[in-house]
């Protein structure tokens, strides 16, 4: 399981120490993202850090980064601890062009929340099947296909949020890949 989640480092972004005798990830709101092209869903956890609810979709805005302002607000708002962002692999664990879009997506809310002087670290969670688990899941609720496009991002977030939990719970650490701001680029002379 270690190596579908790799780069936890303590030393990264507030990530908790690890190993014998480390203590256990401080408690708190741990809030999931499933990004998408057009929309983004979120799911938070309760401040114990054991259950996963959805919260709301959000309209992606590539241009003003409107979505990233009001995750960063929702974050604030709710003390949260930690920000997973779903890492779309191919089922073969290799990357893709979604999976891009999700390391930028989640480079650009690190950013914002940098200038937000919110220090939430953001980790990069193995997504696979978690949309595919997440539809299952409302069929088998009684929730019919057309009406599921409302809802699937929340649902695939809660998913995320729900594997990051049980191995945030299994291993005493704070899972997935953490995302270190880029430094700001020198200027020219």
């Amino acid at each position: 399981m270690a190596e579908a989640f790799p780069g936890s480092d303590s030393a990264q972004r507030g990530s908790g120490e690890t190993g014998p005798g480390a203590r256990p990830p401080r408690p708190g709101v741990r809030l999931a993202v499933d990004v998408g092209d057009a929309r983004v869903g979120l799911a938070a956890s309760d401040p114990d850090a054991l259950v996963a609810t959805p919260v709301m979709t959000l309209r992606r805005d590539h241009r003003r980064r409107s979505d990233i302002r009001m995750l960063v607000k929702i974050a604030r708002d709710r003390d949260a601890r930690v920000i997973y962002v779903g890492l779309p692999l191919s089922l073969s664990g290799g990357e893709t062009a979604s999976t891009q879009k999700a390391r930028d997506y989640a480079a650009a809310l690190v950013r914002r929340l940098d200038q937000a002087e919110l220090p939430i670290p953001v980790h990069l969670i193995d997504e696979r099947l978690s949309t595919v688990s997440a539809a299952e899941k409302m069929r088998a609720s009684g929730v019919e296909a057309r009406h599921q496009r409302d809802r699937i991002d929340q649902a695939a977030a809660v998913e995320i949020l729900t594997q990051a939990l049980d191995i945030r719970r299994a291993q005493g650490r704070e899972p997935g890949e953490a995302v270190i701001a880029a430094p700001p680029a020198d200027p020219v002379s």
